[in-house]
């Protein structure tokens, strides 16, 4: 069986050796070659070819953020970051994430972490992970491109996406929004996806709960730059407040979101007690039972691309009860694993590329709401 071709990059000589050695450990896995910097890496990219990058964020000459836009320009390529848990390292990575890295994987301890061997299965499953994932083309301009649907394989991005539909005003009242939610599920690939979906969606909404595979600290980011790329209010829930229309309510990492019901309204519940589900906490499928008991048939379920089959449980509830599921198409996922194992149980209502579900997530809206 053909080996995954791994190049590691980063501006440490110890943490080049360790993350190499942990990778070099696994027999599906070959270190190819080792880069210190963002010009290295962009040109053994294009000597070896290789099936996965790792990509440190902060190094000299060029950082990580700045070798993901050329690789991804130049020779797309699967690109998984190792992110050190600082502000700016978290706003960086989700820079990364937009310019088309598929993933990240949270260093232990820091920049350079001697106990790196801590996270080694983990990076090991995402790096396979990575290695099946589909890249395209992101050609870099002064306005910002955005990921869209094509051919399987690698293509020019070479669309802006205006947001056309953000802002209008859906004339149904708060009390009918308050009674049905939209739930979005994603992992691998999604959080471009996510901002996306959100950015295009209009003021009077449903809540909406967003449960993104996701580490401790990274959210709160991520829930920040939704927010400012809205007309939603977007936040980390919190444990105990309020579920409000109108509002994006994003799991917090290595916490479960669920949901409590007093009288006619609705609360985030936060469990950080809980176990993983499908190895991840958030987890969709924990998320979507929790929102199927409460709001049922007044429920739009979206999943979006990411491995394995999280969210296929907890949609198929929220089926029975008569909501809407909305699965991601596989020409515009990057791992096309959660969408497919929805797809392949036939509760999919609507099966789309990215830049069609917006309008679709307001078509079901309206339709439950009589809107």
């Amino acid at each position: 069986m053909k080996k995954i071709k791994v190049l590691v990059v980063d501006d440490s000589a110890f943490m080049r050796k360790m993350v190499s050695d942990i990778l070099s450990s696994d027999n599906d896995i070959e270190v190819v070659g080792n880069a210190k910097d963002g010009v290295e890496a962009v040109e053994l990219t294009q000597k070896l070819s290789p099936d996965v990058i790792t990509m440190d964020v902060e190094m000299p000459r060029m950082n990580g953020l700045e070798a993901v836009k050329k690789i991804m320009e130049i020779k797309p390529t699967p690109i998984l970051m190792l992110s050190a848990l600082t502000k700016k390292g978290a706003v960086e990575t989700l820079e990364a994430l937009e310019y088309g890295a598929v993933d990240f994987i949270q260093k232990p301890s820091g920049t350079i972490s001697l106990d790196i061997r801590k996270i080694g299965e983990e990076l090991i499953n995402k790096v396979k992970s990575a290695s099946r994932a589909y890249v395209r083309r992101r050609v870099a301009t002064p306005q910002r491109r955005e990921r869209i649907g094509g051919i399987r394989g690698t293509h020019d991005v070479e669309e802006t996406h205006e947001k056309p539909i953000s802002g209008v005003n859906v004339e149904i009242p708060t009390e009918k929004l308050k009674n049905s939610a939209v739930i979005i599920g994603s992992s691998t690939g999604g959080p471009p996806i996510v901002s996306e979906i959100i950015s295009k969606l209009p003021k009077n909404m449903p809540p909406i709960f967003v449960v993104q595979h996701m580490p401790k600290g990274f959210t709160k980011m991520f829930a920040s730059r939704l927010d400012a790329g809205s007309v939603l209010t977007v936040k980390e829930a919190q444990d105990g407040e309020l579920v409000k229309p109108g509002h994006v309510y994003v799991a917090p990492g290595d916490c479960q979101m669920l949901l409590r019901k007093r009288g006619n309204d609705t609360y985030i519940k936060l469990d950080s007690q809980m176990p993983k589900v499908h190895g991840t906490k958030p987890s969709v499928d924990v998320t979507a039972e929790y929102v199927s008991k409460i709001y049922g048939k007044n429920t739009v379920g979206v999943i979006l691309t990411g491995i394995g089959r999280d969210g296929a449980y907890g949609l198929s509830l929220i089926k029975k009860k008569g909501g809407k599921i909305i699965a991601q198409n596989e020409e515009t996922c990057v791992v096309f694993g959660m969408p497919k194992a929805v797809i392949e149980m036939n509760i999919a209502d609507a099966i789309l590329p990215t830049s069609k579900i917006p309008e679709a997530i307001v078509k079901f809206v309206k339709d439950i709401v009589g809107g």
